[in-house]
């Protein structure tokens, strides 16, 4: 949260799609370098030809390779802010039938990835006047839905990641954010939640007149960045106008 840099730097995870990439766009217009990271590297180096972003795959269920984004993110100078995007569900199964390595694998996307990360650059964000760790969680880590059992469970873990860190953060230089989205649609959330069934992700929206899209998420993330530095949002929960819980939507 330093004023004297004069150029921000930040680090996004899950930046291959939809929040995470439209975040990259968001700091990248507003002046931020940006380093973007995601598995998937034909789709940072577009974004990265397109942006002028910092390119770096990376798989964050990885020790070894979360240690090299590490490295590298270190090698490139400090750091102002780590924006936890990558995440992502698996299935639609009630609890009784949930897939034991859907929910394994949630966890580990959702929950270790974070911490992994943010255990790795805690220190670069202390330094230099201060950082920000910013976790985009889901309304999932507040509330739950039937068929989302494996989900939630994960996303009210990362919460708790973000809060009681900022306890245990509490008079040091780093804030702590939390940004939670409602129903958001993006190419790719419930493509792969439903296992590529277009026809079934596409039902998730349906009849809903103007669902949040990840521009919609990227600019409160890069609006909770540039707060005055005495300023921490802890938690944010965005929905579209439609959406009045995890299970009162409104369907024209």
């Amino acid at each position: 949260m330093s004023t004297e840099q004069a150029t921000p730097r930040a680090l996004v995870t899950g930046a291959s799609t939809g929040i995470g990439a439209a975040t990259v766009r968001a700091l990248r217009t507003q002046g931020w370098d940006v380093v973007a990271t995601a598995r998937r590297a034909d789709r940072l180096t577009a974004l990265a030809e397109e942006t002028g972003a910092d390119a770096f795959p990376a798989d964050l269920t990885d020790d070894a390779e979360v240690a090299a984004l590490v490295t590298h993110v270190r090698a490139g100078g400090p750091l102002r802010s780590l924006v936890n995007v990558a995440g992502g569900a698996l299935g639609a199964d009630s609890v009784e039938r949930g897939d034991i390595e859907e929910w394994r694998t949630m966890y580990d996307r959702n929950v270790l990835a974070t911490l992994r990360i943010t255990q790795g650059l805690l220190d670069d964000l202390r330094a230099d006047g201060g950082g920000d760790v910013v976790v985009v969680t889901s309304t999932a880590a507040h509330d739950t839905y039937p068929g989302g059992g494996g989900y939630v469970a994960a996303k009210h873990a990362e919460r708790v990641i973000a809060s009681t860190l900022r306890l245990e953060l509490v008079g040091q230089p780093v804030r702590v954010i939390e940004i939670a989205p409602g129903m958001v649609k993006t190419e790719e959330f419930a493509l792969h939640r439903l296992h590529g069934d277009a026809e079934a992700a596409e039902r998730v929206y349906a009849g809903v007149a103007e669902p949040l899209v990840a521009e919609d998420v990227a600019d409160a993330i890069a609006w909770a960045l540039t707060r005055p530095p005495h300023v921490n949002v802890d938690s944010m929960v965005l929905r579209p106008r439609a959406q009045a819980s995890n299970t009162v939507v409104a369907r024209g």
